[in-house]
């Protein structure tokens, strides 16, 4: 009996058919995904907000307001206010990602402003500066002009030297024509003071720098909302207190002109006020550095033996 012949088995060749059918099969799925979401039904995405709102409104989770989701009769949400929505989100998006950029460009425009009137002032200071009466210098809170004692006060006083106003009336000439607030402070160097006027250098500086703005306010027209005062003593020294040459560079009292404080200047000093500004807001102690108000000397800051007290 004869047997049956055994044919050599092939190898199937299309085995890729299986897969590249199962992938032709998932993407089919994936693009009628695609479409079917960017197929809105207005009519049961309009049913479904009001679902919403009413369903919140009953849980007491929102309070209840008169606004509702505007429907069309059969129920759909008009196709203007699908856009309006849509806008709306795509500007909000826009607004947070252009922001800092607007930021940037306002500090940009604000520095040049800074710069001009920075060379303003030292074109109208520029004797004072020549004699380094004056100094200009920039710090966090603003542009700083610094009148030193030298130019401006007589040793252990508070009253200014009749040569030293027609520098201050250069200077509120400049300040005036722009709404910045002004900050006025007093500074000393750490050699104490007792005399009949002063018992320290916290009663020195701040009577300095009041004298400087009752000058502004009532013989330079200078809004007096645009003013504050602060008496810092000798703890905000520019230079160490080691040489006499360095000593003096502290004696000061600083105009700072502060950045970002844009304020109405509709508001002006009433003819006639003779001394200080009220206490209505413009005599106030300044935030950004906390100005002592306390009169007794810093236990800590102890003078050493050689120098001697101020009279």
């Amino acid at each position: 009996m004869s047997r049956k012949k055994k044919h050599p088995e092939h190898v199937n060749h299309e085995r890729w058919l299986i897969s590249y059918a199962d992938f032709i099969t998932l993407l089919f799925a994936f693009f009628v995904v695609l479409y079917s979401s960017s197929q809105v039904d207005h009519r049961k995405v309009g049913k479904l907000a009001m679902a919403i709102q009413v369903a919140f409104q009953e849980l007491g989770v929102f309070p209840a307001s008169g606004t509702a989701v505007p429907l069309q009769p059969d129920g759909d949400i008009p196709p203007n206010t699908i856009q309006m929505l849509e806008n709306v989100q795509q500007t909000s998006s826009i607004g947070r990602i252009v922001s800092p950029a607007q930021g940037a460009l306002g500090g940009a425009a604000e520095n040049g402003a800074v710069a001009a009137l920075q060379k303003e002032l030292e074109k109208a200071l520029a004797p004072e500066i020549f004699r380094k009466d004056v100094a200009l210098r920039h710090e966090p809170d603003g542009l700083v002009i610094s009148l030193r004692e030298v130019g401006f006060f007589s040793s252990g006083s508070a009253d200014l030297r009749p040569n030293a106003i027609p520098a201050l009336r250069r200077v509120t000439e400049v300040l005036l024509e722009r709404p910045y607030e002004i900050r006025i402070e007093g500074h000393t160097d750490n050699v104490r003071i007792h005399n009949a006027q002063f018992a320290s250098n916290w009663e020195l500086s701040t009577g300095r720098a009041i004298e400087v703005v009752r000058l502004l306010v009532s013989e330079m027209g200078f809004a007096p909302n645009r003013l504050s005062v602060g008496g810092y003593a000798e703890f905000h020294p520019v230079a160490p207190n080691t040489t006499e040459e360095q000593r003096a560079l502290n004696r000061r009292v600083d105009i700072v002109i502060l950045r970002r404080s844009i304020v109405d200047t509709t508001i002006t000093n009433p003819a006639g006020v003779p001394g200080l500004p009220s206490a209505t807001g413009s005599m106030e102690t300044p935030a950004p550095r906390a100005a002592h108000e306390a009169t007794q000397p810093n236990p800590s800051a102890k003078p050493s033996p050689e120098k001697a007290i101020r009279k």
